[in-house]
């Protein structure tokens, strides 16, 4: 049966889906050069910046003088004042909140500790409540959210944001997402991703990846996670809890034991303990600061703290290496606490990759720290609560605002 083409209501959504994303993602661009990037002629270009610019989603202005003779094509900007989503991203050890702008612009952020003490969904979305309620209010009274967006340091079930399981804080089946929609009052859902996913999403969108199609991004916090990119799109799995390399075994006879019930899983071996241990420092000292501070140590020259970060690197390049034999990516991503585990440890890492990843398959693939910084799993929320106004923007708007 043949299937019915799309209507011409269909196309001009998805084409104001697609000017306002290479907007929101590209930044100010101009009418020309969205004529040439979507293939469109410039009056249907003009017509559809006149309906997303009458909706307040971006502004059209002329260019700063461009030198060159004849009149100038516009440019469009994003609304980054007026149009804005929550985003939410609860780590391990802290919870961060934003106001993102159309075009991922940070209007405003909220920061606090997270103590490692177990379950502790109630006070996890009490703090981020209270966060959002005081960024709201705070917004210009014209503006507008469109989206709620959180990542969260575990495996999470699509649409509903379930956390399945979160093993450094022991938590299994929390309703999260509903909990933390439930206390913003703001009637609208929150969508919720693994913090590593959608890292993978940011870096490829915002960060270091743009452009790369087949990416792999590793990102370290008391453990570590993965999310990769084939062709441009998230795999996900069949249950949307795929990617978890953290949980590839890379030493099943010797391992050190993992919070998943597990033994030698990569982030075992090479998680915030595995560095922390192997550097000699006391149980007491975690975080983000303690790693950095034995990297730190190994470059003044501190023997010890150096052939920690070696025989971490060295487990690290085991993993590396076997995802690019399986995976061939142009890009792997190093982020959070493994952006600073790979800056002490970048030799032991590429030897592997020398020694046991195939020739061809090592030819061009590039190493990179994450460009996004602490900032990667944020931005990734953002998007994610960006995703729906980019596929039906003046729609979703008038959700919003009604």
């Amino acid at each position: 049966m043949l299937k019915a083409g799309r209507s011409q209501e269909e196309i001009r959504q998805r084409n104001l889906g697609t000017l306002l994303r290479h907007v929101h993602l590209g930044g100010p661009v101009s009418r020309t050069a969205l004529a040439g990037r979507m293939g469109l002629n410039r009056s249907t270009i003009m017509a559809l910046t006149a309906e997303l610019t009458s909706a307040g989603l971006v502004r059209e202005e002329l260019p700063k003088d461009t030198g060159r003779a004849g009149r100038p094509s516009l440019v469009v900007r994003p609304q980054s004042d007026r149009v804005y989503v929550l985003a939410f991203d609860v780590a391990v050890d802290r919870l961060v909140a934003a106001r993102v702008g159309l075009g991922g612009k940070v209007l405003d952020r909220r920061e606090a500790v997270r103590r490692r003490a177990g379950a502790d969904l109630d006070d996890v979305v009490g703090v981020l409540a209270g966060f959002a309620h005081e960024m709201h209010r705070e917004a210009d009274s014209n503006s507008v959210c469109v989206g709620i967006g959180a990542s969260y340091c575990g495996m999470i079930r699509p649409g509903d944001g379930m956390v399945r399981f979160g093993p450094d804080m022991g938590w299994v089946d929390q309703a999260f997402g509903t909990e933390l929609g439930l206390r913003l009052e703001l009637g609208l859902p929150v969508s919720v991703g693994n913090e590593a996913h959608l890292g993978a999403l940011a870096e490829h969108q915002r960060g270091v990846g743009i452009g790369v199609q087949n990416l792999i991004y590793l990102h370290g916090d008391v453990g570590v996670g993965g999310g990769i990119i084939v062709g441009g799109k998230l795999l996900d799995g069949d249950g949307g809890y795929g990617c978890e390399l953290g949980h590839m075994v890379v030493n099943p006879y010797n391992g050190r034991p993992c919070g998943c019930g597990s033994r030698g899983c990569l982030e075992a071996e090479v998680g915030e303990r595995a560095l922390l241990d192997a550097a000699g420092r006391s149980p007491e000292l975690v975080g983000r600061e303690a790693v950095r501070a034995v990297v730190d140590a190994a470059e003044r020259g501190d023997i010890v703290a150096r052939e920690a970060l070696h025989r971490i690197g060295d487990w690290l390049g085991i993993g590396v290496a076997n995802l690019i034999n399986l995976f061939n990516p142009g890009l792997v991503v190093f982020g959070g606490m493994l952006r600073d585990v790979y800056r002490g440890s970048a030799a032991q890492v590429r030897s592997r990759i020398t020694a046991n990843v195939l020739v061809i398959s090592r030819e061009k693939v590039r190493l990179r720290t994450s460009a996004l910084g602490d900032d990667t799993t944020l931005m990734g929320a953002a998007e994610l609560a960006f995703s729906e106004l980019m596929a039906d923007p003046l729609n979703v708007l008038t959700r919003a605002t009604s």
